[in-house]
């Protein structure tokens, strides 16, 4: 049984930081990519990055690049979000993902979900 369970959501106001965390268990993730999604209210759920474990390389959504960061600790099969100079529009739930090593910018991608964490940042 995989799970991915995050933390370190809340509220923060606009320009301030954030950091998730996913802890993953479950199985060995050098096959999969990970990453995160998010969901506003009233809109779908869209990507944000991924990370792909065995390469490490990244892939962001243009709205937030130069501002969040991606990066793992294998050790710990863990993967972090660093969220920097947050909007307004950045509010959502936050979900972690693993999926396909190939690709991980479609929902269809993903083949594990966390739960989420709410982010909220203030005006």
């Amino acid at each position: 049984q995989v799970q991915l369970v995050e933390s370190g959501g809340g509220l923060v106001q606009a320009g301030g930081s954030l950091r998730l965390s996913c802890a993953a268990s479950g199985r060995t993730f050098s096959s999969y990519s990970m990453g995160w999604f998010r969901q506003a209210p009233g809109k779908e759920r869209e990507f944000v990055v991924y990370i792909s474990w065995s390469s490490g390389n990244t892939y962001y959504v243009d709205s937030v690049k130069g501002r969040f960061t991606i990066s793992r600790d294998s050790a710990k099969n863990t993967v972090y979000l660093q969220m920097n100079s947050l909007k307004p529009e950045d509010t959502a739930v936050y979900y972690c993902a693993a999926g396909s090593i190939w690709s991980m910018r479609r929902v269809g991608d993903v083949a594990y979900w966390g739960e989420g964490t709410l982010v909220t940042v203030s005006s």
